[in-house]
């Protein structure tokens, strides 16, 4: 892996890919893009809820961002989750290969916020092969528990925004992911198999402040609820000075 050349991140604005990219950054990675793909309602292979806030985010990071739009997967394509998979990865690789193109010293590798998902990261790592760059994964097969101490020990601020398991009810809505909440993730993993950091889609995250960040996101929101899952309907959002 090289430290030359230019690096993309992954970035949804959630918990691991902003540690990715935190860890990135630390290792001395010329991070100089983050890239942002908005899925639609449902996907396979980026986190889903409040992707437009990755713009705040990443102003308050100082990177610029470049967005994705996943274009239509088509009907029949939503059936089979490994075409589907394919089929979103599809967009991601072209912005990429523009970039490539566009940066000055070309693209030397991306950064990804993948744990345990094969699904995901093999994908990745196929599309760097054909784009002939690095992958960084610093997350990868690490104990989740322990990454969550790690992250609230660094200074991440991390809000939920969505959950979708059983054991997680509204009361997690917005909730802050402190100590408490891992350890009770924790006892949630032990009794019904939730992951710890919502790798499986559990629930998803917002990063508000982080010691890559210069100003801390303010959020003022909704929650809704649909019986067993969630989502904050955020009704404003702002850097605060």
């Amino acid at each position: 892996m090289t430290d030359s050349g230019n690096w993309v991140s992954l970035f949804s604005g959630g918990k691991d890919s902003s540690w990715a990219l935190y860890r990135a950054v630390e290792e001395g990675l010329n991070v100089t893009r983050l890239l942002t793909v908005h899925p639609g309602e449902d996907s396979y292979m980026y986190h889903v809820p409040e992707t437009r806030l990755a713009g705040l985010a990443a102003e308050s990071v100082g990177i610029e961002l470049v967005e994705v739009e996943p274009g239509d997967l088509g009907a029949a394509d939503a059936d089979d989750a490994s075409v589907q998979g394919d089929r979103e990865l599809e967009p991601l690789e072209a912005a990429l290969g523009e970039l490539s193109a566009e940066l000055d010293g070309g693209l030397a590798g991306v950064t990804a916020g993948a744990v345990e998902s094969e699904f995901q990261t093999s994908r990745i790592e196929g599309m760097c092969d054909r784009l002939g760059i690095d992958l960084f994964a610093p997350l990868w097969q690490r104990d989740p528990l322990g990454l969550g101490r790690e992250m609230l020990d660094a200074g991440f601020e991390i809000r939920i925004v969505q959950v979708a398991a059983h054991g997680l009810d509204e009361s997690w809505l917005g909730r802050t992911l402190d100590a408490d909440a891992l350890t009770e993730l924790a006892a949630l993993n032990e009794e019904f198999g939730v992951h710890i950091l919502g790798e499986g889609g559990e629930f998803e995250t917002l990063v508000t402040d982080g010691p890559h960040m210069r100003h801390p996101i303010e959020l003022e929101y909704e929650t809704v609820w649909e019986g067993t899952r969630g989502h904050l309907r955020v009704t404003d959002a702002r850097l605060r000075e």
